[in-house]
């Protein structure tokens, strides 16, 4: 059983270069926040994409509101292979698209209820990865395919206490989908580099609570704060290994999704000029270690220490009311990484990434408008070794950076 322990604590990694912000968590819950860098996202209310991140917000608005975005993510991912076993050609663990382009949707819905009272509803993503390899890559085992896909379904409600001051509650509905497979790689042994060694598929549904509130200091100048709950995800499939003659069996893994708190500023500097920032904290010392059990009665599959650290993600932002009709955006933002040196891996290609962002606003007529955002996101070029279940040593050089392009429509009535 060592062998097949170690290959799929490995592969269970569930960390891509994809998501493009800190391991797995995705930022791309509206395409308004994103040509700010998500600066203010806590603080700001454009749409009704508050019920993402401060439902207290939601008491801002006099109408209902609806809103409906897409995010496109085009990665730039790449490996260049520095070290191989012997008598392996390290040019051959060289990739230059292991993450692929990819949609994120979301959509909400606000409405005052009364004149203190508001309550929302939104479809939205919190957490998402995608990498694939060659089946026939060299170093199948630590290679392969990884997905992991989830849908935020949230209900909120918010209540105005003071003209200055709001609090807002919402309950998350999580449903996550997971795939792993892994090769077999080059091997001594004659079997085919293409052959399964794991393939695992699994779902589950999980639950969480975020509370936000809301601050107007003054009529120019306002604040925002929302915390997100960890929400427990076990993740019941199937396992089958080719390699081992296993056609299908139950198996399980646990994983926590971290909490998440959000400190944002927004403050109007004259007629035309705003200027909103963020502190976002991810609480990701609860992603400790992976465990997983297969079969009936179960076995203890796997423990693997994963030793994420809590980080942090800063960004700062303004816009610019041009004229009647356009609204400008731009801003900045630094992401950093969880994940340790010690820990990186083929399938935790992770890294510190800067964000560099534009957008704007169209007004169409009284009732719609629309935004658009970019974003560049530029990540530091790592080195590292990996060694896989025979004691192979695999060192490479791993690149990742991103363009992401979204469009939202908004209309209240």
């Amino acid at each position: 059983m060592k062998f097949s322990k170690t290959i799929i604590a490995a592969s269970l990694a569930f960390v891509s270069a994809d998501s493009f912000a800190a391991a797995f968590q995705l930022s791309e819950q509206n395409a308004s926040g994103l040509g700010r860098a998500y600066a203010g996202e806590a603080s700001i209310a454009d749409d009704a994409s508050v019920v993402a991140r401060n439902p207290a917000l939601m008491t801002l608005f006099k109408e209902k509101q609806l809103s409906v975005a897409a995010i496109g993510v085009i990665p730039d991912v790449s490996l260049e292979g520095e070290g191989a076993p012997t008598g392996i050609d390290q040019s051959s663990l060289d990739d230059d698209s292991i993450a692929p382009s990819a949609v994120v949707p979301a959509a909400y819905f606000t409405m005052p209820y009364n004149d203190k009272v508001s309550i929302g509803f939104g479809a939205f993503s919190n957490f998402g990865l995608s990498t694939k390899f060659n089946d026939d890559y060299a170093a199948g085992q630590i290679a392969g395919e990884t997905e992991i896909f989830t849908v935020n379904m949230n209900a909120s409600v918010a209540y105005k206490v003071t003209e200055q001051f709001s609090f807002g509650v919402g309950l998350n509905v999580i449903y996550a989908d997971a795939t792993i497979v892994r090769k077999i790689g080059v091997n001594p042994f004659g079997v085919p580099s293409s052959t399964n060694v794991v393939d695992l598929e699994g779902d589950d549904t999980g639950y969480g609570l975020n509370v936000g509130l809301m601050y107007q200091l003054d009529e120019n100048s306002r604040f925002g704060f929302n915390y997100r709950t960890e929400t427990d995800i076990t993740f019941e499939g199937t396992y089958s290994s080719a390699a081992r003659g296993i056609a299908e069996r139950s198996g399980s893994v646990d994983i926590t999704l971290p909490a998440i708190a959000e400190f944002s500023g927004s403050h109007q500097l004259d007629e035309k000029l705003g200027l909103h920032y963020s502190v976002l904290w991810t609480g990701w010392s609860s992603f400790d270690k992976l465990e997983a059990e297969v079969g009936l009665p179960p076995e203890q599959g796997f423990e693997k220490t994963e030793d994420f650290s809590d980080s942090f993600r800063y960004s700062v932002g303004t816009d610019y009311q041009l004229n009647e009709d356009i609204l400008l955006r731009a801003g900045v933002a630094f992401d950093e990484s969880p994940v340790s040196q010690t820990h990186l891996s083929i399938s935790i290609p992770d890294t510190d990434r800067f964000w560099f962002s534009f957008g704007g606003n169209y007004t169409i007529d009284q009732n719609s408008n629309v935004d658009l955002g970019v974003s560049i996101i530029r990540g530091k070029t790592q080195t590292f070794t990996e060694t896989d279940d025979s004691g192979s040593q695999w060192a490479f050089e791993s690149k990742g950076h991103a363009v992401l392009v979204g469009a939202q429509y908004n209309y209240k009535f």
